[in-house]
């Protein structure tokens, strides 16, 4: 696990400089393919997604034959809500990074009973199959260490599947909506066993409120109690925080030597 410490302002562009350097290794590959992007929602990923639009219109890469690939999506939202993830990706991520919108794949919310959204969790494990898997996972942290909508006490080889969103949850989501109310009570996500697949993970934390969630993930025990520990199991993962989530950290001085590399 490689954890970058780097001041606020910076986080977006270091992340998109990993991004950058994941999709030249997949274009310089002998098996080379179209790129599967995993893409999260919410306020930390935004300034990446802004990054790579830049480096869109600078001609520094194309994306036009990527797929994006959501991490959950809300249940019970009407098609088309402003709040649906797949309303927030084709908005934030495919009109800016000129992925076409019938490349965002999204875990479908839509049904009316547990046995339909189940059915269509499974289909979207079939459809991350048929794509040949995902080769950049971007992930955010929940406050209280979920992955997704993987809350704590989910089982750590979990695949897509409904699950129930935390009071804490829904409270952190309801500055989206018009209030905790409003906020869905269910999802459909993919399953920490599922985010493991992808070839590499690109963690985002920023803000002391990550703090605790940050250092149970990186430096605590692997548990269920804190599904983003997952993340120690993952052979390619790169965490990058500014200094407000990097602080219940306890080895921030290795980790500074570390990304020196062989220069030290």
């Amino acid at each position: 696990m490689e954890v970058i410490v780097t001041g606020p302002h910076e986080v977006a562009p270091t992340a998109a400089a990993v991004v950058l350097d994941r999709l030249g290794r997949l274009a310089r590959a002998a098996t080379r393919r179209e790129p599967v992007l995993g893409l999260a929602t919410g306020s930390s990923p935004l300034g990446l997604y802004r990054e790579l639009a830049a480096a869109v219109a600078d001609g520094r890469v194309d994306l036009a034959g990527a797929h994006g690939v959501a991490l959950d999506e809300y249940v019970g939202l009407p098609q088309g809500h402003p709040q649906s993830y797949r309303s927030i990706l084709v908005r934030e991520v495919g009109e800016r990074l000129g992925v076409p919108p019938d490349r965002l794949e999204v875990p479908d919310g839509s049904g009316d009973t547990l046995e339909e959204l189940e059915t269509a969790a499974a289909a979207f494990e079939r459809r991350i199959a048929a794509l040949g898997g995902i080769d950049l996972q971007i992930l955010g942290i929940g406050a209280n260490g979920h992955l997704g909508f993987n809350e704590p006490g989910s089982a750590l080889a979990s695949r897509t599947r409904v699950k129930r969103l935390s009071d804490r949850t829904r409270e952190d989501n309801a500055r989206f909506f018009s209030g905790f109310d409003a906020v869905p009570t269910h999802s459909v996500t993919q399953g920490l066993g599922t985010i493991l697949e992808a070839r590499t993970l690109l963690l985002l934390a920023t803000g002391e409120a990550k703090a605790r969630a940050v250092a149970a993930a990186v430096e605590g025990p692997l548990t269920s109690s804190c599904p983003a520990s997952v993340l120690q199991w993952h052979p390619d993962v790169v965490v990058v925080l500014d200094e407000a989530a990097a602080a219940g950290l306890r080895n921030r001085e290795y980790y500074a030597e570390a990304a020196a590399g062989l220069s030290r």
